[in-house]
């Protein structure tokens, strides 16, 4: 409660960046060690949640997202990329509604919301901003498309899982669930073509002398998606990514072996592109551990197994245990934060109260999936949406004049919005509640 109460207080007050959220993370773990009874075990953990496997990968993939992202931008493919908009006459609405269904497609191919977001957002949020988008609205599309994927994908950890907790078959569960995706992406999509173009055109880009020089450079891009679409993993995709970056900045004069590395004599320091983009994944790493320890250290108290086992009364009506399904999922996901951890620890008690009443495997899974796929990418609090913010302010070309707060950017992020009404509309009236059940 007190780091929400924090959370809130942040962004109302204008949010600052990551490292805004560091003291109020250390203060509520802190509070948690008074709060407990074995103080020794809260501590273990609170390492158990900063250690998990999925943290380091995390982790890992943003130190390589920022140092591919600040190699191409150094060398100026964003600025290439403007150039290229502004020769196909497309602006900044267009820009938008271009880059929600680029990260449509790459989240749908990949599964990885994240992994969109690190791959696409810092080439198409400075391009976007540089020829006339509204950035929030930009970036509120990037996340939004990102979103789309996770919720669809049939390689997505949330489709697997959700299906998996209720014994759905994932075809079935991908077919049908386009019934609630798509009535939310194309409200999204209409909202972002008619508020997308309200930016003004960015002076600190100079697109007008940028020319085509540096277009190679989306070889880059395009190894790290290609690699991760063949199966490759993602620290795989992503340092095959660095690579092609250096060699075709290096090859093409683009960049100079010492803009790469170069040591400051008699400073003691060392200076270059490849330090400032590893540096650049250093604030959201650290958010990103502190909010697991604390996550870890809520997950080993119990709580939400109490909490779940509150909500296990039997449900009279299909209504009631949609409901019920959707209130419990709600909850585990606002307080771990996490999709898939939700997602296991509320399906037992999913899959119990819908066979109560018939409702099938596929209709629960949907109600699960399509609810963790909102949250997330809108609260301020979340991994995306801080990420999300993180790169926004990553270029330095481009400085803090663009810098947007994941508040913001949530409250943009209009597909998640959506979702959050289609599922809402889809309990209320039954819509799409007879999937899976055979008549």
């Amino acid at each position: 409660m007190v780091f929400l109460a924090g959370v809130a207080w942040l962004a109302w007050s204008g949010a600052p960046d990551e490292r805004g959220f560091w003291p109020l993370l250390v203060g509520a773990i802190g509070l948690g060690l008074l709060l407990v009874r074995d103080r020794r075990a809260y501590a273990e953990a609170l390492t158990r949640g900063m250690s998990q496997s999925l943290v380091a990968l995390m982790i890992l993939a943003w130190m390589l997202a920022g140092l591919m992202a600040q190699v191409l931008n150094t060398a100026g493919f964003v600025d290439s990329v403007v150039w290229l908009t502004q020769q196909a006459g497309v602006g900044g609405s267009g820009f938008v509604v271009v880059s929600f269904l680029m990260c449509c497609l790459v989240s749908t191919a990949t599964g990885t919301s994240l992994g969109t977001l690190v791959l696409c957002a810092p080439l198409l949020y400075p391009a976007g901003a540089a020829v006339g988008s509204a950035p929030a609205v930009l970036m509120g599309a990037i996340i939004g498309g990102a979103t789309f994927g996770d919720n669809i994908s049939p390689v997505s950890d949330t489709t697997i899982a959700s299906a998996g907790t209720q014994g759905a078959s994932i075809g079935d569960v991908v077919r049908t669930r386009l019934r609630y995706a798509l009535p939310a992406a194309s409200l999204a999509l209409i909202a972002y073509a008619f508020l997308g173009g309200t930016g003004v055109e960015a002076t600190s880009v100079q697109s007008a002398t940028a020319g085509a020089g540096a277009l190679a450079l989306v070889l880059a891009p395009l190894t790290a998606l290609v690699l991760l679409l063949t199966g490759r993993h993602l620290v795989h995709g992503l340092l095959a990514g660095v690579g092609v970056a250096v060699v075709v900045a290096l090859a093409g004069g683009l960049l100079a072996p010492a803009d790469l590395l170069r040591v400051e004599a008699g400073q003691f320091r060392a200076e270059g592109v490849l330090l400032s983009g590893l540096e650049r994944g250093v604030g959201v790493s650290i958010f990103t551990l502190l909010l697991m320890a604390l996550v870890g250290g809520l997950e080993a108290s119990g709580f939400l197994e109490h909490l779940l086992e509150k909500m296990e009364a039997q449900s009279s009506t299909a209504t009631a245990a949609e409901w019920k399904i959707f209130g419990a999922i709600s909850a585990a996901v606002l307080i771990t934060t996490h999709s898939v951890v939700a997602l296991l620890a509320v399906g037992p008690l999913a899959r119990r109260s819908g066979a109560r009443v018939g409702l099938s495997p596929v209709r629960r899974a949907n109600l699960l999936d399509v609810t963790v796929c909102t949250y997330p990418f809108l609260l301020p609090y979340c991994i995306p949406t801080v990420l999300a913010a993180s790169l926004t302010v990553s270029d330095p070309q481009v400085g803090g004049d663009l810098a947007l707060s994941a508040w913001t950017i949530g409250l943009h992020n209009f597909h998640s919005w959506a979702l959050l009404a289609v599922v809402l509309l889809a309990i209320v009236t039954g819509y799409g509640r007879r999937d899976g059940v055979e008549t």
